[in-house]
């Protein structure tokens, strides 16, 4: 595994830009590809070209066409493959340092309009109440259908201060609603870490960036400042993913040395890495920020709490301590994720970020279109049958049949659009609760008990109907 890293590169998510993706910044980028050109198909292509610049009603630029029949050519591959300009590149590095102005919503496309993965926690996206799953349908005065991804996002983005209006279509509402935001600068800090009570403690990863295994070892030695642990929450809800290697390295704090924590597979050699809890695999430089962990953090009894938002490189995590049976996994099926995007410079300081792998957890599983089934079912009732997941995207990749991993099957969905009626407003809407505390947190508290070896209760409705009888 010494050369993991120059096979992986850079391996991670673009939480902006159409979050919920593994990406591989790759050196390979200029492999020849010596394929058959289809000369019927591009001499279409260039009439089609030709047609527009002579007879459409107002003239187009050469540039806006190219770079229209790119973007075409590469959505309809799957959700996840796109066309960065620039521009988007730029995007995709801001997202992975966790700091950025604007509003705090890690955003997709679907059906040609935006959609919200997740809400990024204490931001003002996240305590106006927008959902994973809501669509955007316009952004101050426009309309989002047909836009691309990362002109959606420089409209979000802006400087502190500076209001914005967004129209919202959510399934199970019948009318838009309307949330009137101010941005604000967004510093995420990926983990965030409390003392639930003595010898219980509680972290959370909200996405993973370039940080999040340095800043987990921090709260691991803090917890045992204060004595030996006797169980341990690790909170991946509502968590869109981020960097692979980040992932590696949170299972690795608590998995013993050269566990296998994740593997791709795909058509290329590139695409075929099996990622260990080793160091090459999860740091470059420097050294092991786990080196000087207490050992008894490696058998302290764990609780993985995931839900429908917990995707990518916290699915990678969540399967990798559910296959090793080094903790429990408790919640709602996960978003299921699992590709993974390879970042392909092109000229003009231009790439591609092309669908290249499938990740497998350790026992082979896949999670692509499926997700995480957690060991003990805990429903809160925030996760409705309409939220949106891997499998409900266009031309989402199928998973794969039993002994056929590598193999690239594409479905689309054929759901329509949703219809758009009157407004409402987003005050009607009730608040939301805090990741993290009790007693509000429903999943945290089964967590605990589950802990303590008291009894877990599956159903939060439930819980409330016996409290009334």
């Amino acid at each position: 595994m010494g050369n993991g890293w120059k096979k992986a590169g850079l391996i991670g998510l673009g939480t902006v830009l159409g979050v919920l993706l593994s990406l591989n910044f790759s050196v390979f980028a200029q492999r020849d590809a010596k394929l058959p050109i289809p000369y019927e198909d591009l001499q279409l292509l260039s009439a089609v070209f030709g047609r527009i610049k002579s007879d459409y009603v107002e003239p187009v630029s050469d540039d806006k066409l190219i770079h229209g029949a790119i973007n075409g050519m590469v959505h309809d591959l799957d959700p996840h493959s796109d066309f960065l300009d620039a521009d988007a590149f730029k995007e995709l590095q801001v997202a992975t340092q966790g700091k950025f102005g604007g509003l705090g919503i890690e955003v997709g496309i679907e059906d040609g309009v935006v959609r919200v993965v997740s809400p990024i926690e204490d931001t003002p996206a996240f305590k106006a109440g927008i959902k994973s799953g809501d669509l955007i349908v316009k952004i101050d005065d426009t309309a989002t259908r047909g836009i691309s991804l990362s002109d959606a996002v420089e409209k979000m983005r802006g400087k502190p201060g500076t209001p914005i209006t967004l129209l919202v279509v959510r399934k199970a509402v019948d009318q838009p609603i309307t949330f009137n935001l101010v941005r604000e600068e967004i510093n995420v800090k990926s983990v965030r870490s409390s003392m639930l009570e003595p010898g219980f403690g509680y972290i959370r990863v909200r996405s993973f960036q370039e940080r999040t295994g340095d800043d987990l070892a921090r709260a691991i030695k803090d917890f045992y400042k204060q004595g030996d642990l006797k169980g341990l929450v690790l909170d991946l809800r509502s968590d869109p993913g981020g960097l692979l290697n980040q992932a590696v390295a949170v299972s690795a704090a608590f998995l013993p040395k050269d566990a296998l924590v994740v593997y791709t597979d795909g058509r290329t050699p590139d695409a075929k890495m099996h990622l260990t809890a080793s160091r090459e695999n999860y740091q470059r430089r420097g050294d092991d920020m786990f080196r000087d962990l207490p050992a008894a953090v490696k058998k302290v009894p764990m609780v993985v709490l995931v839900d429908g938002g917990t995707a990518s490189a916290s699915e990678i995590v969540a399967g990798a301590l559910q296959d090793h049976k080094r903790a429990t996994v408790m919640g709602t099926q996960t978003f299921g994720k699992g590709s993974v995007q390879t970042i392909l410079p092109l000229s003009n300081n231009t790439g591609l970020k092309l669908t290249t792998a499938r990740y497998y957890t350790p026992s082979g599983r896949s999670i692509q279109a499926k997700g995480i089934e957690p060991d003990v079912r805990v429903d809160d009732g925030r996760d409705s049958p309409n939220r949106i997941r891997e499998a409900n995207l266009e031309h989402h990749l199928e998973t794969p049949a039993a002994g056929a991993a590598g193999d690239t099957v594409t479905k689309a969905d054929t759901d329509a659009a949703p219809h758009v009626r009157p407004k409402l407003d987003a005050t009607a809407l009730a608040p939301r609760f805090e990741f993290g505390k009790l007693p509000e947190d429903f999943q945290l508290v089964q967590a605990m008990n589950q802990l303590k070896g008291l009894p877990v209760s599956g159903s939060a409705k439930s819980m409330r109907a016996d409290a009334k009888s």
